[in-house]
């Protein structure tokens, strides 16, 4: 992992805090820590704000702590779960609340995690390595059936028959407990089509790292019980990063009275921002606004 101390660039990070109105000052809940750039951001654009900041991954959360020494009381971190933001605090609320969908640069950039099939490594991708399975069990454990569900509907593999078949395949001589063995299973079974501008293993890891984590059972989790924890007027803003995340967005920021969407559609990387960072190519950043009175909404 990189070393303590480094500061990454968070994605949108202006539009962030834009969206959640910092310059209004209060209490912020950053419910996706990592490397605390998008708390960095909130914390530099205004004098009266604080954050709190929560992260499921705990190595993380020591990274963030270092790296956000110099703001003080200003930050509290926990080692907490944004799936459960509905739990817990005695009804805590906030001014704005952030949850950014993006696998950390540091998860992403570490092989021992797993998330990457760029550099070799256990096929872990658990976000918590406290609790549940790692991908290499769900690879071992899974039904032919099952596999081809998930790269179907968490990846939107074209060929999830292919994929999980091979699989299947594969586990009968070895044990895919590596990065680098699952890939190599997975390019042999789907090929790279002429047009086809990303890595063959691409969907099939994606898909892997969603059932992994639960992500979209706990971003449903999440969408229903963050507008109680917003103060009146107080700003929701998630960033997304593929179509199975921000249609739920979407979704909740269109049928939840409790909210009024500030943001028609999504806003986008700018090109200057993307070349810059290719990672935030695909982010998508939705606003809402708390409203107390659904009756008034226009």
């Amino acid at each position: 992992m990189e070393e303590f101390g480094a500061i990454h660039d968070p994605v949108l990070a202006q539009e962030v805090v834009e969206g959640l109105a910092v310059e209004r000052g209060g209490v912020f809940l950053d419910v996706t820590e990592g490397a605390g750039g998008h708390t960095r951001a909130i914390l530099s654009a205004s004098p009266e704000a604080r954050v709190v900041g929560w992260d499921r991954d705990a190595v993380i959360l020591e990274h963030a702590a270092r790296s956000l020494e110099e703001f003080g009381a200003r930050v509290r971190l926990e080692h907490r779960d944004f799936a459960n933001i509905g739990e817990g605090d005695h009804g805590e609320t906030y001014a704005g609340i952030l949850a950014d969908l993006g696998v950390s640069s540091l998860q992403l950039d570490d092989a021992d995690r797993g998330f990457s099939f760029r550099s070799n490594g256990p096929l872990d991708m658990r976000m918590d390595r406290s609790r549940g399975r790692p991908a290499s069990e769900l690879v071992a454990q899974e039904s032919e059936e099952e596999l081809g569900r998930i790269f179907r509907e968490y990846g939107e593999e074209r060929y999830w028959r292919r994929a999980a078949h091979a699989l299947v395949e594969a586990r009968r001589g070895e044990r895919l407990e590596t990065t680098e063995a699952l890939a190599r299973v997975v390019r042999r079974a789907v090929g790279r089509g002429g047009s086809q501008r990303i890595d063959p293993a691409t969907r099939v890891f994606q898909a892997l790292r969603i059932a992994v984590n639960d992500e979209l059972g706990a971003l449903d989790a999440f969408l229903a019980a963050a507008p109680d924890r917003l103060d009146e007027r107080g700003r929701l803003a998630v960033i997304s990063f593929h179509s199975l995340e921000d249609r739920r967005v979407k979704q909740a920021f269109r049928d939840d009275e409790r909210l009024l969407s500030i943001t028609k559609k999504p806003i986008r990387p700018s090109d200057r921002e993307a070349a810059r960072n290719p990672r935030s190519r695909s982010a998508r950043l939705r606003v809402a606004e708390r409203v107390l009175f659904p009756e008034g909404r226009s």
